[in-house]
């Protein structure tokens, strides 16, 4: 028998049946935000896969939507306008306001270390990390005597605090959002120069 007019549908290689599963996840994800739960069928229908597939590929639940996350860390990379190069401050600063414009892998990364996720990474870059702290260490960037990894660590607490919890402080501070971030942004640079000045007894004597 010929061929009836259908066009036979292409078999997806098994990377594109994978990115085709990230985008749905992500899709949903942004949608219904992460804490409305994450529907594995809704996902392999949203891909065009079988359920058995994200099984298939990505052994659990978990694991997919670690993957969405480190998908969307490659997609939203801080480091293509030579962010590991600025100071600490400016560092800092440009991750802030980073992590304002990508709040949904901010909530991505909640749930994951909420689910008690063992192979989630806040820092999958950390070895550049500490490259880059101590270059700020050797020119001055910290002061001498800096917890640089301590720095680091609860900088970005407070970066990722603030991205998950805005629209509630806006609402019961009732600050407008916009404004609320202008100033959480204005506070953040105060304390990362807090942080990056020398203590009392490190300053020069007249």
């Amino acid at each position: 028998m010929g061929e009836t007019g259908r066009a036979r549908r292409r078999r997806r290689t098994r990377e594109e049946t994978e990115a085709d599963l990230l985008a749905a996840a992500r899709k949903l994800l942004q949608r219904d935000g992460v804490l409305a739960g994450v529907n594995l069928r809704e996902i392999a229908t949203e891909a065009g896969v079988n359920h058995g597939q994200i099984y298939q590929y990505f052994g659990t639940r978990q694991s997919l939507l670690r993957a969405a996350a480190a998908d969307l860390v490659e997609r939203q990379a801080a480091d293509r306008d030579g962010h590991w190069e600025l100071p600490f401050a400016e560092r800092r600063q440009a991750m802030f306001h980073h992590r304002l414009d990508a709040p949904e892998l901010v909530r991505l990364e909640a749930l994951l270390a909420l689910d008690g996720d063992e192979g989630f990474s806040p820092f999958p870059r950390f070895d550049r990390t500490r490259q880059s702290l101590a270059r700020d260490t050797d020119d001055g960037s910290l002061p001498d005597g800096a917890d640089a990894e301590a720095a680091h660590v609860m900088t970005a607490a407070a970066q990722m605090g603030y991205v998950i919890f805005r629209e509630a402080y806006a609402r019961d501070t009732g600050i407008p959002l916009e404004e609320l971030d202008e100033r959480a942004a204005r506070a953040f640079a105060r304390m990362v120069a807090g942080l990056t000045a020398p203590s009392p007894d490190q300053q020069p004597s007249e």
